[in-house]
């Protein structure tokens, strides 16, 4: 959305786009006590935490707001997996590059060992544990995810090098079940089960939106129910849909998002799906 729209509406930013500032962001109160946990516990002592839920509850929101956290905390160090799907190889050149390593692709013995004594390292000039995040990790293969057990556990269990949230949707969770990865399942000690919104949570969270970009009273309250109400418990689907009503106002300079503009939209749509072409002659 070019400005001369965001001045039209009195926006400061779009806030139904993808890249929201990070003051946008909303941090309900279940995953503001995750975040308490991760920092008071999980980077202290180690370990695996979880993140787990379907596409378009907030997965990869609750990572970025976790992250935002965990880099304001002086001496952590905190890297994030950009390619999960990595054979183990180049997962360990990723680890490497993340904890300024120098690793070598011909040795894994070497790179188990440098990454170790760098994370313990960190231990010891910061008395927490670096923090590792991986969004999409059921994509990660079976040897990197056991590989990871292994390269973060020191005296035979008993010292945790490295503090790790593995964050994926349910075929991660399917995949924690799996024979070889039960040993990682049991490690993990902090949960966050993300599970379909109420109309209500959703309501808070598009309030949210709207009034850190400066617009609360952009849509009608009728408008802001009507799609709570119709957003099948997705933060994804309900800000797709407030994307779509905004740019549709805009094109047609429409000043306040109501029901009307809803229906108007949908009912134009439904009319083009059922309008068959004329058949050439």
């Amino acid at each position: 959305m070019n400005r001369k729209l965001l001045s039209f509406y009195g926006l400061k930013w779009n806030p139904f786009s993808p890249e929201l500032p990070d003051e946008a962001l909303h941090v309900s109160a279940e995953l503001d006590r995750f975040r308490w946990r991760v920092e008071q516990s999980l980077v202290k002592d180690g370990g695996f935490a979880l993140i787990v839920g379907e596409s378009g509850l907030g997965k990869s929101v609750a990572l970025r707001t976790i992250a935002q956290r965990m880099e304001r905390i002086p001496n952590l160090r905190v890297g994030a997996v950009a390619h999960p799907q990595s054979n183990l190889i180049d997962f360990y050149l990723e680890l490497g590059e993340l904890f300024g390593v120098a690793l070598k692709a011909g040795s894994r013995w070497s790179g188990f060992k440098s990454l170790r004594e760098r994370w313990l390292a960190h231990i010891e000039s910061s008395s927490m544990r670096a923090l590792l995040l991986i969004d999409e990790a059921q994509e990660m293969s079976v040897a990197a995810l056991n590989e990871l057990r292994l390269m973060t556990s020191a005296r035979f269990d008993s010292k945790l090098l490295l503090s790790v949230i593995l964050c994926g949707d349910r075929r991660l969770l399917e995949m924690l079940q799996r024979e070889e990865l039960i040993p990682l399942g049991s490690r993990i000690r902090l949960r966050l089960p993300l599970e379909a919104l109420t109309p209500a949570q959703l309501r808070e969270k598009l309030d949210h939106l709207l009034e850190t970009a400066g617009a609360p009273m952009l849509m009608s309250p009728e408008l802001k129910a009507l799609l709570c109400d119709h957003a099948l418990g997705n933060c994804r689907v309900l800000v797709n849909i407030a994307a779509e009503l905004l740019a549709h106002a805009a094109q047609h300079e429409i000043t306040t998002l109501d029901e009307k503009l809803y229906f108007d939209l949908y009912r134009e749509r439904a009319s083009k799906a059922t309008t068959k072409p004329k058949s050439a002659r």
